[in-house]
């Protein structure tokens, strides 16, 4: 009888843990996500910026060329 007890103290408690660090990742998982979208937005202006000056760039190249 005592062996069921443990047993089933056993089972509780790995549940218990089991979900706890379910959590645990979740949330972590949840806040990454968060995370992942402020930085695109903090990055965007900086990439639209590095976009245009490629875009100038390309096309004073071009420019140069055709002057040859």
């Amino acid at each position: 009888m005592l062996l069921w007890v443990v047993w089933g103290v056993v089972v509780v408690l790995s549940v218990v843990v089991l979900g706890a660090l379910a959590y645990g990742v979740l949330g972590a998982r949840a806040r990454l996500a968060r995370e992942v979208t402020a930085f695109e937005r903090e990055v965007q202006p900086l990439l639209d910026q590095i976009t245009a000056t490629a875009d100038r760039a390309a096309r004073t190249d071009d420019e140069s060329a055709d002057r040859r």
